[in-house]
Formats: structure tokens, C-alpha cells, sequence
């Protein structure tokens, strides 16, 4: 059996949970099957080379059409370009496995052009962020059209969570027996408690600390724990790493809201795993505020490294972090509640280190990648009748 995946995010370009999902994913996933990867072309890459032992196409988008482009359509017209460069060349796979809107088109061209079976994985649905709209502009219809229309052609979906399908059902009207689920997961061998406090001193981190890992986005909730920041005690500090931002307007807000308040070591930009991982291991409590989560990767990093999880109670996020026994469920946009419970596990040392112990435990029964490939390889083999 041969797959292409289409993609934007791939090794070494990852800004997003995609590109985790993606990189770990397909490391497990060449051991049953022939793998090929289309994605795009970046400085620090090569057009064809082999990851893994996975072949990996690059392409460019089209600088002649982006060079006249609306910065706000820019996003929309890249993925486009780009769905059209990864199908002019043959495909000859039995499976091309798109990822996200941007390369939703590609997956639909190449289904019409080369007959392959279409899968997606969804990782979130665009219906779902409306908060978009404030950068994208009119182009946000054009996302939500390209992302309609790729699901719509799939003979397979893989959902990331149970919620998650339920979204694609209400969204979409496409019917259960088209989507099957299989939850995101996690290297075990190397996500696990390491302490380091030289790199906390690198970065200029003192405990007790709460940590917030994500791209910066209003879909991740990050102006509720700054709410939350003001009430908490002065010495608890919390630590943002945050990826890509969705726009350069939302970043400057982040920046002015930080910049009035005391507790916050703010880090904008991607960490190491020699780096994050100690950081995670050493957290008081982890957070994640999220007005909407499909999955949440982050949340299986924490619990991982044995820290104790407070998380919204949105998505795909219930079926990870159990309520009581690994962390906390809270509600979004609730910044007291959410405080009041991070007081609760810093208070407690002994509540947090059987919270942490339990995440562990759930994450080696539940989340490892190498599972989740099996998984992912017996839905392909039902795609193709095998």
C-alpha cells in the first residue's frame, strides 16, 4: 500500500499541532505502509529529499500570484496554488491523506485526476473559528468552501476526537459512517518528567509556575488566563510559549495586556524538546483555556511529564484529561474558576503529584503513537478493501 499526504506542516516547518500530529504520526506509519509527502517548499529545506525513510516532496506556492495578493487573502491563496503544485505532478499512491483546509483542494483534484481513494484527518473545522474572519476577511468563506467541498470527496475521515465528529456531522451533515475516530498521541520514549533547572534559569523562570503551550490564537484562550494571572498571588508566575500568531493585531493586544501585568514570562517562539520538556516537567500545573479544542496535543505533553492538567471543557479535551484524577475541567472564558483551581493543585503538592502520576499512566495505556499508526493503518486498509 502507498499514501501521499498533502500538508502544510511538515519537518522541518512545524508551527502547530498539525505538524506534531504529522511528524510523530508518519514515523510509525512508514513501518505498515509506503509513505509520500507534498507539502511546502521553505528556506531551510530541499525540494526532494527523504525523512525517516519518507519521501518528501516540496513545493513553492505561486509568488506571481502571491506577489499581487491582499495580505489578508494571502493565507487562502497560498493553500490554493499550492493544492494545484502538489497534483501536477504523477500521483501514484492508492491513498492521498489531506490535512487541514489549505490542502483540502489538492486532496479533491487529485481523487478527480489520478482516481486514489480520499482520507482527511480533521483536526479542527473552520465553521468552529469564526475569530478568523478578523484575518482572513471575505477570505474565510473561501476556507470554509475549500474545506467543505475536500470533506465531501473523502471516502474515509479520521476524526481526532469523539466531539470532533459530532462537529463534522453538525457542520457538514456528513454521515457517521464516513468518519471514524482515532485520537492524537504522543512519543512516550521521549516525552517524560526531566528536570532541568538550568534551563528555567535560561529563561528566566521561577517556580511555582502555571505553563501555557500554544499557537497564539483567540481559538486557545490565553486573555482568560491573563485574566486569571491578575487574581493569582504575585508570586506564582506564568509562563506563555507561544507559536504562530493568527495576525499581527491579535499579537499586538497579547503584547499590551502582558505589558500591565507583573506575573508573566512571556516566550514567542518554538522551543526544543531539550528545552520544553523540562519546562513542562516542572510546572506547577499546566493550562489550557481553549474556547475550542478538537484534541489538544498539549495536554497529553503535560500529562506526559507527570503535571497536573487544568483544561476547558470543550472538544475533544474530556476525552483526555479526566475531571478529578488527572487535572481539572473548567469552562471557558471563566478566569476565576480557572484560578480558584490552579490555586487548588498548588496548594495541594500531594493532589498534584497523584494527578501527574495518573496523566502518565493514561497517556502509556491510552496515547502512544504507535497504537494510534495501527489504527490509522487497518482505516486505510478498509478504504481499499483490504
Amino acid at each position: 500500500m502507498k499514501v501521499t499526504i498533502f500538508t502544510l506542516e511538515f519537518p522541518p516547518y512545524i508551527y502547530g499541532g498539525v505538524g506534531v500530529h504529522l511528524s510523530n504520526l508518519t514515523r510509525y506509519l512508514v513501518k505498515f505502509v509506503d509513505i509520500e509527502v507534498r507539502t511546502v517548499l521553505t528556506e531551510n529545506s530541499l525540494e526532494e529529499e527523504y525523512w525517516n525513510n519518507i519521501k518528501v516532496k516540496r513545493y513553492s506556492p505561486w509568488s506571481s500570484l502571491l506577489n499581487k495578493t491582499v495580505d489578508k487573502f494571502k493565507p487562502v491563496f497560498k493553500g490554493y496554488s499550492l493544492s494545484l503544485a502538489f497534483v501536477s505532478e504523477d500521483i501514484d499512491s492508492d491513498i492521498v491523506h489531506f490535512h487541514t483546509w489549505y490542502t483540502a483542494l489538492g486532496g479533491l483534484y487529485a481523487k478527480k485526476l489520478y482516481d486514489v481513494k480520499l482520507v482527511s484527518t480533521v483536526h479542527s473545522l473552520e465553521p468552529l473559528r469564526p475569530w478568523k474572519r478578523e484575518a482572513l476577511g471575505t477570505g474565510y468563506n473561501l476556507s470554509m468552501w475549500a474545506e467543505r467541498n475536500g470533506l465531501m470527496e473523502c471516502d474515509l475521515i479520521i476524526a481526532v476526537s469523539e466531539g470532533t465528529k459530532k462537529d463534522i456531522i453538525k457542520s457538514y451533515g456528513i454521515g457517521p459512517s464516513k468518519i471514524t475516530v482515532i485520537h492524537n498521541g504522543i512519543d512516550e520514549t521521549l516525552w517524560k518528567p526531566i528536570v532541568n533547572e538550568e534551563v528555567l534559569r535560561k529563561y528566566g523562570i521561577t517556580k511555582p509556575y502555571v505553563l501555557f503551550v500554544g499557537r497564539l490564537t483567540k481559538q486557545k484562550g490565553v486573555e482568560t488566563l491573563l485574566e486569571a494571572a491578575k487574581i493569582l498571588p504575585n508570586h506564582i508566575k506564568i509562563v506563555l510559549v507561544t507559536g504562530k500568531e493568527d495576525d499581527k493585531l491579535y499579537l499586538e493586544k497579547i503584547r499590551s495586556i502582558v505589558s500591565k501585568i507583573r506575573n508573566v514570562v512571556w516566550i514567542h517562539k518554538m522551543l526544543p524538546k531539550q528545552d520544553i520538556i523540562p519546562i513542562y516537567t516542572q510546572a506547577s500545573v499546566f493550562v489550557c483555556p481553549s474556547i475550542y479544542e478538537p484534541f489538544g496535543i498539549v495536554n497529553l505533553e503535560a500529562m506526559a511529564t507527570e503535571t497536573p492538567v487544568v483544561a476547558t471543557n470543550v472538544g475533544g479535551i474530556p476525552e483526555i484529561v479526566v475531571d478529578g484524577k488527572t487535572g481539572f475541567l473548567v469552562e471557558p472564558n471563566s478566569p476565576e474558576i480557572l484560578a480558584a483551581k490552579i490555586l487548588e493543585i498548588i496548594n495541594n503538592p500531594d493532589l498534584a503529584e497523584k494527578m501527574g502520576k495518573e496523566g502518565r499512566k493514561r497517556v502509556l495505556e491510552e496515547f502512544c503513537w504507535r497504537k494510534i499508526a495501527e489504527k490509522t493503518y487497518n482505516a486505510y486498509r478498509k478504504v481499499i478493501g483490504g
